[in-house]
């Protein structure tokens, strides 16, 4: 594959738009910084894969693949993948859909107010961005991607076909792992929005989320009436209920 040496070729509207890896907060983050910074997380530790455990998993996700590697984002990757790239270009994926069905509760929710992240759980298909990783790269990328999206069970680390423009490749994305306790694929749209409107947890408020989420594909022209309406729906819950402001 050709190297154009500019990352943004294909998209420079998304210069501006994604973090930089060296100011990402993923890049240098592990799950014991994270409990050392939040001793209130210490309660979890239990649910989290221990290192090994999540070597481990990396070790089968990439088992036999040579070559530089196509990671496809569907939630905070697009705009903070924390990764150096290559390349980034809008993707899609059939047979996916983007699902807030991940009960969170440390990044964007509590204990006492739960928020809800992105999975992919079979669907009418999901736009969102891959990027590429260059082969002598690939080691060191992924063990810093597998550290945040593989801290615990809710992810299966699995390679699918995205189309980008009329190429297909194989790219590594995250589903919902349906043996996951926190994966709740039977979540009513009343419930969704109620944790997304209430919820934060150390990375901030839920509702940003998915704003990010929302204002990210209005960059590149794209329309997601499932996320435009749950946004809508957040708003005019926090129009409606007194929620506690956020500390």
């Amino acid at each position: 594959m050709t190297d154009t040496h500019d990352p943004f070729a294909h998209h420079p509207e998304l210069r501006a738009r994604i973090k930089s890896p060296e100011t990402s907060f993923f890049r240098d983050f592990t799950l014991d910084g994270m409990i050392a910074e939040h001793p209130h997380m210490e309660e979890f530790r239990a649910k989290f894969h221990t290192d090994a455990e999540r070597e481990a998993l990396r070790a089968k996700a990439l088992a036999g693949r040579e070559g530089d590697l196509w990671v496809f984002a569907y939630g905070s990757l697009m705009w903070d993948p924390a990764l150096r790239f290559a390349e980034v270009r809008r993707a899609h994926l059939d047979g996916y859909a983007r699902r807030f069905m991940l009960k969170d509760e440390g990044a964007r929710g509590s204990k006492e107010a739960p928020g809800l992240m992105a999975a992919l759980d079979r669907g009418e298909g999901c736009e969102g961005l891959a990027f590429r990783i260059r082969e002598a790269e690939v080691g060191a990328e992924t063990e810093i991607l597998f550290r945040r999206e593989m801290i615990g069970p809710a992810y299966l680390a699995k390679f699918v076909t995205v189309r980008l423009d009329e190429t297909e490749v194989a790219a590594l994305t995250f589903l919902a792992n349906h043996a996951s306790p926190d994966i709740d694929p039977q979540i009513p749209h009343s419930d969704q929005v109620r944790h997304i409107a209430t919820g934060h947890g150390i990375l901030g408020s839920n509702r940003d989320y998915l704003v990010n989420v929302v204002e990210h594909f209005a960059h590149l022209g794209i329309e997601d009436p499932h996320c435009s309406t749950l946004l809508r729906d957040v708003d005019a819950y926090l129009e409606t209920h007194a929620v506690e402001p956020s500390p």
